[in-house]
């Protein structure tokens, strides 16, 4: 197993942690920052889940410069985004932080999505991320790392930003997968 996959797994394994940080009532006191009370919780959460995110960015960007790209890694790596991002968002609908709509929409598209490139794989055809993707992918964690920061650093001037960026990242998975469809259709029509 090579480096990238290795730190794709170690991603993985992240995952538990994360959940349990926020699953099992620890009270490890809050912070007060301006109008808002951080859960420090909250803040270990958030900080692994953005460890994890950025292994993300790692484990492409070394597996691109040094030509170590697997199958494995191909499987792995969007497998790996997509429990995070499940996982945190469940957890924000949980916690009363992010509406449960947004959140089934956003995981919808992801298994839709997922079902596309099933589906093209077995045809022999491999489906690359778009740039909308990589974007949506951008506002999805920094939606989630907001929410769980309870809006830190913006409570300061009172805008709700971890809002506004979930309502950005919901636009974008919309508006990327509604696009993914449309530019990959004809897997789906000529499978067989």
């Amino acid at each position: 197993m090579n480096i990238p996959n290795k730190i794709t797994i170690s991603r993985i394994c992240l995952i538990p942690f994360f959940i349990l940080i926020l699953s099992i009532p620890f009270d490890w006191g809050a912070w007060e920052i301006g109008e808002t009370t951080l859960p420090i919780t909250h803040f270990v959460a958030a900080m692994i889940f953005l460890v994890a995110s950025l292994t993300d960015w790692l484990d492409g960007y070394y597996a691109r410069k040094y030509n170590l790209v697997t199958n494995m890694g191909k499987f792995l790596d969007p497998l790996a985004d997509k429990l995070l991002v499940s996982a945190a968002f469940i957890l924000l609908v949980q916690l009363g932080l992010a509406p449960a709509w947004i959140v089934i929409l956003i995981i919808s598209r992801e298994f839709a999505v997922t079902g596309l490139r099933l589906v093209a794989s077995g045809e022999g055809i491999v489906l690359a991320a778009s740039n909308m993707g990589k974007l949506k992918t951008v506002s999805q964690i920094l939606s989630i790392a907001l929410l769980l920061l309870h809006n830190y650093p913006f409570s300061y001037i009172d805008i709700p930003m971890d809002i506004i960026v979930l309502y950005i990242a919901f636009i974008l998975t919309t508006w990327s997968g509604i696009d993914y469809f449309i530019k990959n259709w004809h897997v789906m029509r000529d499978s067989k």
